[in-house]
């Protein structure tokens, strides 16, 4: 049984390539799509895993596939409802950090209020992408940057973990993991 249908699956990992290509993970060498493929795969395991956790899994998966071309490229808004859809264009830009906003927490809290007005699914790629960037830090960042990043994954958990188990649950134990760096 397919879940989610593939071809739209595909369209939407040439797009975020290109809209990627030549980006690296900040302090790496490592190509930045990695990062949009690890959140996809978050999401479509935790599909997976409970099949009936969504009604829209292509929502999910697209978006987790697109969920940082409207914040980090200079893809439009209406390139990707073009592509892909209205519903899938807002669920990106919900996704994406209003930077106008003076700090990095009203950023995370217009960004949550904004997510939160969205479907679950769309909730489902935030848990994923923090999942996903809960790794060491690094080296540069003090305790106290590595605290506030902590906390803020325990506010993401908080506000939008009901949207699924399987992430919820993942992004706990990362979380408590993260401890260590703390």
């Amino acid at each position: 049984m397919t879940v989610w249908n593939q071809d739209l699956v595909l369209a939407a990992w040439n797009f975020a390539s290109r809209a990627h290509n030549g980006q690296t993970m900040p302090g790496t060498e490592i190509a930045y799509i990695n990062h949009v493929g690890t959140v996809s795969m978050e999401v479509m395991a935790a599909i997976t895993d409970d099949p009936a956790c969504t009604d829209n899994p292509d929502l999910a998966v697209l978006c987790a596939l697109l969920h940082d071309t409207l914040e980090d490229t200079e893809t439009s808004f209406d390139t990707v409802a073009e592509c892909f859809g209205l519903e899938v264009a807002r669920g990106v830009k919900a996704l994406s950090k209003d930077k106008t906003l003076g700090s990095k927490q009203a950023q995370m809290a217009d960004s949550l209020a904004r997510i939160r007005q969205q479907p679950e699914e769309v909730w489902m790629v935030k848990l994923a992408d923090r999942i996903t960037n809960l790794q060491p830090p690094p080296a540069h960042w003090d305790r106290e940057k590595i605290e506030a990043y902590r906390q803020e994954a325990e506010m993401i958990l908080g506000s939008l973990g009901t949207a699924n188990v399987t992430l919820a649950e993942r992004l706990r134990l990362k979380i408590e993991h993260y401890l260590q760096y703390c």
